[in-house]
C-alpha cells in the first residue's frame, strides 16, 4: 500500500499525520510531500521519505492507493496560492481514495461535518486508513 500525504505552509498537518501513520506501522510505506521546502522539512522528521513541489506531487498522486492532506490539496491555488492547478488536477483525478482534513479555510466549507480540532480529524484520517488495512 502507498500512501502519500500532501500538505503546504509550515507541514504542521502533514507533519502530525506522518508521525500518527508511522506510530500505526505504515512508516515504509508514506510518501511525504511538501509543496515547499519548510513544509517538506517538517513532514521528514517524522521519519518518512519525502519530497518537495509540483513534479512529485503530479507523479505520487498516480501511484497511491491513499492522498492524505488539507481539504485544500484539491483546490487550485489554494494553501496561499501553493497548489497549483496541475498539482489540483493530479489529486482530483488520481485513483487514490482522498482523506481530506477539513479545514474551513481556501473559502472551502464543508457542511455536514462535525466542528472537531484537527488533531481529532488527524486521528480519524489515519484510523481510516488503518481500519481498511485490516
Amino acid at each position: 500500500m502507498k500512501i502519500v500525504v500532501i500538505d503546504g505552509q509550515g507541514g504542521k498537518i502533514g507533519k502530525a499525520v506522518c508521525e500518527q501513520l508511522v506510530k500505526s506501522g505504515f512508516g515504509e510505506e508514506v510518501i511525504a510531500i511538501g509543496t515547499n521546502a519548510i513544509a517538506t522539512a517538517a513532514m521528514l522528521k517524522a521519519g518518512v521519505q519525502a519530497a518537495t513541489g509540483e513534479n512529485p506531487v503530479v507523479v505520487n498522486s498516480h501511484k497511491a492507493d491513499y492522498i492524505i492532506g488539507p481539504m485544500g490539496i484539491i483546490a487550485a491555488n489554494s494553501l496561499l496560492g501553493e497548489i497549483t492547478p496541475k498539482m489540483a488536477m493530479a489529486v482530483s483525478e488520481s485513483g487514490a481514495k482522498k482523506v481530506l482534513i477539513p479545514m474551513n479555510k481556501c473559502n472551502i466549507a464543508v457542511v455536514g461535518v462535525e466542528e472537531r480540532t484537527v488533531t481529532e480529524y488527524i486521528k480519524e484520517a489515519c484510523d481510516l486508513i488503518l481500519a481498511e488495512r485490516k
